[in-house]
């Protein structure tokens, strides 16, 4: 396979699944970027504003934004903490999130369970290697602009 070929095919696979998620949430009647935090509470439990804002990147007020929307739809609740008010918890709503988006996930996951089940251990760790590789070139690129920033 000639490098530029697949080079092209790395871009799509990026371009695709980004539409792919923008098209779920609004789906849902969400934004790309709400689902995106909903998925940063979900993987990583409940944090407060500012633990999500360092996360994300973006800044306390986009984070209450963000917020403000998820708790509109009963996504996520936020909760005070009784011993000082002023420290509060987002809580993702994994009862109603798993209602709104197990159907189509459920579907993407059988698909990609079978693909995944058609290629080799070789080849599995083949792609498993590119992924990982990937997925630290941009967070080191993340980080590097984050810090150029000052975010």
């Amino acid at each position: 396979m000639e490098i530029e070929v697949f080079k092209k095919t790395t871009r799509q696979y990026f371009e695709t699944a980004l539409s792919m998620h923008e098209i779920i949430a609004a789906h849902v009647g969400l934004s790309g970027t709400d689902h995106k935090y909903l998925g940063y509470l979900i993987e990583n439990g409940e944090m407060t504003a500012g633990e999500l804002a360092k996360l994300s990147g973006l800044t306390t007020g986009a984070i209450t934004g963000v917020i403000d929307r998820l708790e509109k739809a009963k996504l996520v609740k936020r909760k005070f903490l009784p011993t000082d008010r002023r420290k509060v918890f987002i809580v993702p709503n994994l009862e109603k999130t798993n209602q709104l988006f197990s159907p189509i996930f459920k579907k993407l996951q059988k698909e990609t369970d079978q693909l995944i089940s058609s290629f080799s251990n070789h080849e599995l760790e083949v792609v498993h290697r590119y992924f990982d590789s990937a997925i630290r070139i941009m967070e080191k690129v993340t980080k590097n602009l984050k810090e150029t920033n000052g975010i």
